[in-house]
C-alpha cells in the first residue's frame, strides 16, 4: 500500500499545493513529486501519469519494431490498433467496470467503511488542533485516492483549510507520524477503503473540523504526548 502524507514540507514543488478552494484535488491536476518515500512510492506516483501508461500499454508495437526491422513503418502506421490497446489497457486493465465496482464491496459495508473515515479523521483532526495549540477556526483530513483499480491503491493524506487563504497546511514530523499511525490499520485499510471508493467512482473524502471543539483533555494529552526537545531531535 503507498500513503504519502501531502503538504508543502512533503514535496519538491510546494507552489503546485497553492489553490483558491479546498478540498484540493491533486492527483491528475498537477505533476507530484515526493520527497523521500522510497522508490515504490515514486514508481506508484509515476504509475499515475497517463502518457508513461500509454507507452507502457504501447511497448509491444515498439518491441515489435526492433524485433521486425522491415516492419517498422507498417506497424508505426497503425494508429487504430494502438488507439484499441491503450482503450483495453486503460478500461480493462487498469480500471473495472460499473458492475464489478458494485460487486467489490456491499452497500452497507461500503457505509461502515466510510463512516469509519469520518470517525478517524474527526479523532485525528482533534489531535492534530490540540498538538498545535488551535482554539479556533476549522480545518479538513482530505484523503484522495487514485481511481486506478488493479494497481497498489494510492493514498494522499492532506490537511487543508478554508480559514483566510485557503491553501493545504504544512506538518511537522509529528503530525505527519500521526496521520500514518492513526488512520489506517489491520481493521480500516487503504483497500477496504479503496473498495469503498470504486463501488461509489468517488475518490476524494474530507472531513471538516471546527477547532473551538478540542477538549481540555485533549489538549493535555496532546501536551502530555508531546516529545521534547530532545526527544525530537534523538
Amino acid at each position: 500500500m503507498s500513503v504519502f502524507v501531502l503538504s508543502p514540507d512533503t514535496v519538491w514543488n510546494p507552489k503546485a499545493l497553492e489553490t483558491g478552494s479546498v478540498p484540493r484535488k491533486v492527483l491528475h491536476r498537477i505533476a507530484l513529486l515526493p520527497k523521500g518515500g522510497g522508490f515504490g512510492l515514486i514508481a506508484r506516483v509515476i504509475m499515475e501519469n497517463e502518457p508513461l501508461r500509454y507507452f507502457i500499454a504501447l511497448s509491444p508495437f515498439v518491441a515489435a519494431m526492433f524485433i521486425w526491422r522491415d516492419l517498422a513503418l507498417p506497424i508505426s502506421q497503425a494508429p487504430v490498433a494502438m488507439i484499441i490497446v491503450i482503450g483495453f489497457f486503460e478500461m480493462k486493465v487498469l480500471r473495472i467496470s460499473a458492475d464489478k465496482r458494485e460487486a467489490l464491496v456491499a452497500e452497507d459495508d461500503a457505509e461502515r467503511v466510510l463512516d469509519t473515515l469520518n470517525y478517524r479523521a474527526r479523532r485525528l483532526l482533534t489531535k492534530l488542533a490540540a498538538h498545535r495549540g488551535q482554539t479556533s477556526g476549522t480545518f479538513m483530513l482530505v484523503v484522495e485516492q487514485s481511481e486506478l483499480a488493479h494497481v497498489t491503491p494510492l493514498t494522499l493524506v492532506s490537511v487543508q483549510t478554508s480559514d483566510g487563504k485557503p491553501r493545504v497546511l504544512p506538518l511537522d514530523a509529528i503530525e505527519r507520524d500521526l496521520i500514518r499511525a492513526e488512520l489506517f490499520d489491520a481493521d480500516f485499510t487503504e483497500r477496504a477503503l479503496h473498495n469503498a471508493n470504486l463501488r461509489e467512482d468517488v475518490y476524494l473524502r474530507s472531513a471538516t473540523f471546527d477547532a473551538r471543539g478540542v477538549s481540555g483533555h485533549a489538549r493535555l494529552a496532546a501536551l502530555l504526548n508531546t516529545p521534547t526537545a530532545h526527544e525530537a531531535s534523538a
